[in-house]
């Protein structure tokens, strides 16, 4: 059972790993991308609910609305940062800066979740960070745009705020839970569009309109189900080690589509990561881990 949320999670991860690169293939202020995504997001979820004739649960959606209200914002400011951090430096480095997240939620586990500290597993977390350190060659120096970190970091905070959350809820389903975020984060990202956007002309093509929707439907609303359902039933410390895998893909989508350089140390540093998600797998995990006796109904979350 654990090893299917494994591969879903990993699946949603590559595919939130060539986000920024279609970003980067939109004629579209970042903003208004991030709000199309979850407005698209949320409706591909509530048609797929619809045709398997599975009608949300209210009741558990009341019992957790703080929670998913809160994830939501969480995470529409997450999109707001990080899409933002895509345009003013690299892929590389915006994905440096978000996956500084990862690292924190291991380290505040043990003290918001009340989850044990696998102590196996810190090794495999430190080296990751070296791997992406190297990938997105901080030891030479090129940080790139001073706003691009801070905008990176800040999608990071955020992006710990939404792990919380969702390992604070224990009976919405994965596809409700989805939803309802999505909805809660186009909600909170409309407001920045229109006053970032008002009296500034806004080009619209045929290709831009063709990746919003493949960012809605395939990044959003397939890729979130896929996530969220992996998340709810992994450890923590196995969705930190994992979540590394994302900007390793895109930095490596970044160097063959968008001819960005890597050097070899930046390699070096892809197969460090890939090397550690794939070490703190085999360390393994306690099945009997709190974590994994969710209490989300099985049937519908996954």
């Amino acid at each position: 059972m654990l090893m299917l949320e494994r591969l879903k999670y990993i699946a949603a991860v590559v595919l939130y790993g060539t986000i920024g690169l279609f970003l980067r293939q939109i004629a579209l202020p970042s903003e208004a991308a991030a709000l199309c995504r979850g407005i698209i997001g949320a409706g591909f979820i509530f048609l797929f609910l619809v045709l398997r004739k599975q009608k949300p649960d209210r009741d558990a959606i009341r019992r957790e609305l703080r929670l998913l209200l809160l994830s939501g914002i969480f995470l529409g400011l997450n999109w707001i940062f990080l899409f933002a951090a895509y345009i003013k430096t690299t892929v590389a480095i915006a994905s440096l800066c978000n996956y500084t997240a990862p690292a924190i939620v291991i380290l505040i586990a043990p003290l918001v979740l009340r989850e044990p500290l696998n102590l196996r597993k810190l090794p495999c977390a430190a080296v990751a960070v070296v791997g992406i350190v190297l990938v997105t060659g901080v030891p030479g120096g090129e940080l790139g745009n001073p706003a691009g970190i801070a905008l990176g970091l800040a999608a990071a905070l955020c992006f710990v705020g939404i792990v919380i959350c969702n390992r604070k809820m224990r009976t919405v389903t994965a596809y409700d839970r989805a939803m309802v975020q999505l909805i809660t984060a186009a909600a909170t990202i409309l407001p920045y569009v229109v006053l970032h956007n008002i009296g500034k002309p806004v080009s619209v093509d045929l290709h831009s309109v063709v990746i919003v929707l493949v960012l809605g439907v395939v990044h959003t609303g397939v890729a979130y189900c896929l996530y969220f359902s992996g998340m709810a039933k992994l450890p923590v410390q196995t969705v930190a080690v994992l979540g590394y895998l994302e900007p390793v893909v895109s930095v490596l989508c970044s160097v063959l589509f968008l001819q960005e350089k890597l050097p070899l140390i930046g390699w070096i540093g892809a197969v460090l990561v890939i090397a550690a998600a794939a070490a703190g797998e085999l360390i393994g995990n306690d099945d009997n881990h709190p974590a994994c006796n969710s209490t989300i109904d099985k049937k519908s979350g996954g």
